[in-house]
């Protein structure tokens, strides 16, 4: 009998520990704890076929190194299924922490929901998205950059004109916030431009010479151009020396090293820079910041500035 007293004694009490002891959260909002083994993160970039992001991976390569943590990079090459992918297979393999940088702000969201569910805390890099649960958003003010390149722009031009805009990839915050500054401004602050074409180029310099080709052909007077990043400017201004159109002031996003060559020469009139560097260093930074268990903002501004001549 006392043995039997006993047994049921044992069992209630594991019965009870089993339902109090509810173990770490498994949403990514609370910074779980890590164990004694290599941390690896995992870092999805929408494409290494662009200046901008060969930069951001090398600052978040260096920021890596330097906490002694291991980073797994997923090229997504601009293609959102791709990009899905390669988070999944991250899923897989039991990264720590996912840093993503969104080909399309709404077709990532699947998946970041993935690796909420899986306890795996996500961060965004440069591009937001429109859904799952991120921890910390690392970017530019791209709102604030498109009002900056509008200002210039409207100056530049002496306050009228005919401009165009080149726009980014569809459906990415950059292209959403840096378009909504420059329209905001020009709608508002600058009435005596008419902007006589929008079209999209991809972030894509050969897309935005063939782009900018078209309307050249449809548009016999250009005053001014402004493209959501410098792939598409330089593409632009390409187009526009073969068909020996003169006097356009073009201005471009992004400050990479042939747009800042293109300024000194006098070609490109202005670019908005970012620091992809710093912004893929911050990324890894807060990553494991969090990881520690350490609090980390939601959201982490990188500064601005505009390169001129």
């Amino acid at each position: 009998m006392k043995h039997l007293i006993r047994a049921i004694v044992a069992l209630a009490l594991i019965t009870l520990a089993a339902c109090t002891n509810t173990g770490p959260a498994a949403s990514p909002t609370a910074a779980p704890a890590q164990g004694s083994g290599e941390i690896t993160i995992g870092l999805v970039i929408s494409t290494l076929n662009n200046p901008f992001f060969v930069t951001l991976r090398d600052g978040a390569q260096r920021a890596a190194d330097a906490a002694g943590v291991k980073l797994t990079i997923v090229d997504a090459q601009d293609d959102s299924a791709k990009m899905i992918a390669g988070i999944e297979d991250l899923i897989t393999k039991k990264v720590n922490a996912l840093i993503i940088n969104p080909t399309d702000s709404d077709a990532v969201v699947p998946a970041i929901q993935k690796a909420n569910a899986a306890g795996i805390p996500v961060f965004t890099v440069d591009r937001g998205a429109n859904g799952g649960t991120v921890v910390s958003h690392i970017a530019s003010d791209n709102v604030a950059g498109g009002r900056m390149a509008a200002e210039f722009l409207c100056n530049a031009i002496g306050g009228k004109g005919k401009v165009v805009e080149l726009q980014g990839i569809a459906g990415t915050s950059a292209a959403r916030d840096r378009g909504q500054g420059f329209n905001e401004y020009m709608s508002t602050s600058c009435k005596g431009v008419e902007i006589v074409a929008q079209q999209t180029a991809d972030f894509n310099r050969d897309r935005g010479l063939r782009v900018f080709e078209n309307i050249l052909q449809a548009q016999p007077e250009i005053n001014g151009v402004f493209a959501h990043n410098d792939e598409m400017i330089l593409g632009a201004i390409q187009a526009a020396e073969a068909a020996g159109r003169s006097g356009i002031v073009f201005v471009g996003f992004d400050a990479i090293d042939d747009a800042t060559k293109a300024v000194q020469e006098g070609k490109l009139a202005a670019t908005v820079a970012q620091q992809p560097d710093l912004m893929g260093q911050i990324a890894v930074e807060t990553a494991v910041k969090y990881l520690k268990g350490d609090k980390v903002d939601a959201s982490i501004p990188v500064p601005l500035n505009l390169v001129t001549k």
